[in-house]
């Protein structure tokens, strides 16, 4: 018997059936967990199973294997609450994100806890700045998770660990300015925000973003890049334009 009770953060909505979804939900303690919500698609359950949105979830399945049957109620709107369309695309690529790329049953509590605090930033009308560099952070924390995390701390060619201007797309690692900028057309920009207690401006958050969606695409995603990379493009141009 399967049984989990507790708070989750609601990722993706599958239709199944004439009224039912299969909702993917992100828990602190079991990880990624898919679950069918009798009457999902209703006028009561549908304000509550929306991207985003905290909730309290009971799953319940009798033997392994089976689909968790689940009953959810609300406990902090987010989606709803989204001041900006920004904010509304940072939300939705955030969720797509973390259902796309996350296996089931893999507990990463800190991602959980990341995605809980990008959701209440959401709520609270968070600015372009501070949506922008929470979610390039966000993506930051995905990729060490998942075993591809970037080193930011020094330089990879000289071991400096100021003046620190570019990444490299082959080794993950920072290069200062000095070493890297007569192969800047082939490094990826480091914005100071992520190394300084900076407040990004649109560039620093596009540069960011590129940073990011690099590795993302290409060592989390790879094919399946092509049907999620729209969502990101809208969230990239709502941050920066």
């Amino acid at each position: 018997m399967i049984h989990i009770d507790g708070p989750a953060l609601v990722l993706s909505l599958i239709p199944h059936g004439e009224h039912g979804l299969v909702v993917r939900l992100l828990t602190p303690a079991h990880g990624l967990v898919a679950a069918y919500v009798r009457g999902g698609r209703g006028r009561r359950l549908g304000p509550v199973l929306q991207p985003g949105n905290l909730v309290a979830a009971q799953l319940l399945a009798r033997a392994e294997g089976q689909l968790p049957q689940a009953s959810v109620e609300l406990l902090a709107p987010r989606a709803a609450l989204a001041a900006s369309g920004a904010a509304v695309a940072v939300l939705d690529w955030a969720c797509s994100l973390m259902a796309a790329t996350l296996a089931e049953s893999d507990p990463h509590p800190r991602l959980y806890d990341a995605l809980d605090a990008l959701g209440a930033l959401v709520a609270a009308g968070g600015d372009r700045a501070q949506l922008g560099s929470a979610i390039v952070r966000h993506e930051l924390l995905l990729l060490a998770e998942l075993g591809h995390g970037l080193d930011l701390g020094s330089c990879a060619a000289t071991g400096a660990t100021t003046d620190l201007g570019f990444v490299s797309p082959k080794s993950r690692q920072a290069v200062s300015r000095g070493a890297g900028l007569p192969w800047a057309a082939k490094l990826l920009p480091l914005p100071g925000f992520l190394i300084a207690d900076d407040v990004p401006n649109p560039q620093d958050i596009a540069d960011g973003l590129a940073l990011t969606g690099h590795f993302i695409a290409r060592d989390l995603l790879g094919a399946r890049a092509d049907r999620l990379w729209p969502t990101r493009q809208v969230m990239v141009q709502r941050l920066t334009v």
